[in-house]
């Protein structure tokens, strides 16, 4: 292996649902409310258009999408305020997790080529370091593309440079890892550090910068 590539939330970050509950207790949206709309949204039916997907592929602007979002939480019965919404919904992603950025900042020192590849709903990014992580950054509405669509998968491994075949890619969402296999990588389902790195150390035999750490 060769190359790595790596989502941002819940990879990178806290586990999004629970920087989204956070922002649920805070601001009193129902947690029914906010999943039928969001399970709506990400898994639409057929023929539906998805104000999500159109989000991610920065089809629509963060202002309407946040209109749009307070507008059906409303129609479920849980009132939250437009202005803002997307930055309050994902305050606490702004929080890097340690071990995932050192160790990725790692690997890019050790030779290891490195991309990010995001879904992006609009929310900003602290790119502090990102030169020192990253070879190529492929963020979904900067690319009028989303995961799991195949097209952004190519693109990732265009900008890095390398085949599929010789890239990990890492995601907390099952699904987006199964395109990632079917685009020829191999896929790595997160949810905590210490399996992420205890299958990365099997596909890179002897590689110090998975557990190695920074004095």
């Amino acid at each position: 292996m060769q190359g790595l590539i790596v989502d941002w939330g819940g990879v990178l970050t806290m586990p999004i649902h629970t920087a989204i509950a956070s922002w649920l207790k805070v601001t009193g949206v129902d947690r029914d409310h906010y999943g039928a709309v969001v399970r709506r949204w990400v898994e639409p039916l057929p023929g539906d258009i998805s104000p999500v997907h159109r989000l991610e592929r920065g089809e629509i602007a963060v202002e309407d999408f946040e209109h749009l979002l307070s507008a059906a939480l409303a129609q479920e019965g849980s009132t939250v305020e437009a202005q803002g919404l997307i930055g309050q919904m994902f305050a606490d992603l702004a929080i890097y997790e340690d071990s995932m950025t050192s160790m990725v900042t790692r690997a890019h020192a050790a030779g290891v080529r490195t991309a990010l590849l995001s879904n992006s709903w609009g929310n900003d990014y602290d790119r502090t370091d990102w030169d020192q992580m990253f070879d190529a950054v492929v963020i979904s509405g900067e690319v009028g593309m989303r995961k799991p669509e195949r097209g952004i998968f190519d693109l990732a491994l265009d900008r890095i440079g390398l085949p599929a075949a010789e890239c990990v890619f890492i995601d907390d969402v099952p699904d987006n890892i199964e395109a990632a296999v079917e685009a020829g990588l191999v896929g790595i389902v997160h949810r905590t550090f210490d399996e992420t790195a205890g299958e990365l150390a099997a596909l890179f035999p002897g590689a110090g910068w998975i557990h190695q750490r920074i004095h």
